[in-house]
């Protein structure tokens, strides 16, 4: 058995011959991540009609969840397109010959992911650092899109021109953001106890693990891409306005495994672990009303006071202004 989609040539297209044998390892490895999308936009779907058709709270929670409905269904869809049309963006390679699989279009769908993958957890942070009047939350949650706004940036420049350097600044820019958001939680979990600190426990391992994987992989991985172009000095980098041009019409069919080996580990864990993550986080905001009762006893006691203290000094202040005296029980 094998999958029937052959490479065409010309209008600027590479081509490989011959089709993807279900013989090649990389037919394997494309099954699983369709297998896996499709079940993440089943799961999707289903989160759709639980948590649209019983809005939680207020009319604003009403919108709020619909917002991250939205934003996950970005991230959800986005990915499981890339999962179904792989392609590597630099090397302008993908695994099957149609334009859905050229550079521009699954950039620009990626681009739309990630935005609203971390705009997701900026909704978070910032959900729990006004629950909590925790300023670390809050000003990670309006950080950490800016940030990312910058790093696609990089990402485009990189495919654009063919420079892994700005690959790898991109990344980091991913995992800054990302340590960010992993302080934020560090600093809510004194703040419940629980299943929401558990919660809270699993996202903070989690992100360890992506800041690891980054670190130790990702970023060396194009640090080493860039300096062996350097060594070669052959190869020659394209201009912006050549680089748009070659993304909108050059992909380049390829079958060959070690042509994927560099794309396997990042696209498996991108595809799967990081859009669970992303339902989760709308299972977790939908739960609102339910996570004042797992706020510890001490954070809610230390929430009571500095409300009356604001609200005492707020008295007091008005008192002042109005040329008389504060209230016996401000005093």
């Amino acid at each position: 058995m094998s999958l029937q989609w052959q490479a065409r040539s010309g209008s600027g297209s590479g081509s490989e011959s011959g089709t993807l044998a279900w013989s090649n390892p990389l037919a394997w490895w494309w099954g699983m991540l369709t297998l896996v999308s499709g079940a993440n936009i089943a799961v999707w779907l289903l989160l759709y009609r639980e948590l649209h058709e019983q809005p939680t709270g207020s009319p604003g929670s009403t919108s709020g969840i619909e917002l991250m409905l939205l934003l996950c269904a970005a991230y959800v869809f986005g990915c499981a397109f890339r999962s179904f049309l792989p392609r590597a963006d630099v090397q302008r390679i993908c695994l099957f010959d149609t334009w859905l699989s050229s550079v521009v279009v699954g950039r620009s769908v990626a681009t739309v992911a990630e935005l609203s993958f971390v705009a997701q957890w900026a909704i978070i942070l910032h959900q729990l650092g006004t629950m909590t009047g925790a300023d670390t939350a809050l000003n990670a949650a309006w950080v950490i899109v800016p940030l990312i706004l910058i790093a696609e940036c990089f990402s485009w420049y990189a495919v654009l021109t063919t420079h892994y350097l700005h690959n790898a600044i991109e990344n980091s820019l991913w995992a800054v953001a990302f340590f960010l958001v992993g302080v934020g939680l560090c600093r809510l979990l004194p703040e419940f106890h629980g299943p929401v600190r558990v919660v809270l426990a699993v996202a903070i391992t989690g992100i360890v693990a992506y800041l690891v994987f980054l670190v130790t992989i990702d970023v060396p991985m194009y640090l080493s891409r860039w300096r062996a172009d350097v060594a070669g000095g052959n190869k020659l980098l394209l201009r912006p306005l050549e680089g748009l041009r070659d993304v909108c019409t050059r992909w380049v069919v390829t079958h060959d495994l070690a042509e994927w080996k560099g794309e396997i580990a990042w696209m498996s864990l991108y595809f799967s672990a990081a859009v669970w993550a992303s339902l989760a986080l709308c299972v977790f905001y939908s739960l609102e009303d339910y996570l004042p009762r797992y706020r510890t006893e001490a954070a809610v006691a230390s929430s009571s006071s500095v409300a009356l203290a604001g609200a005492s000094e707020q008295h007091r202040v008005l008192a002042v202004r109005g040329g008389g005296q504060a209230p016996d029980f401000i005093r």
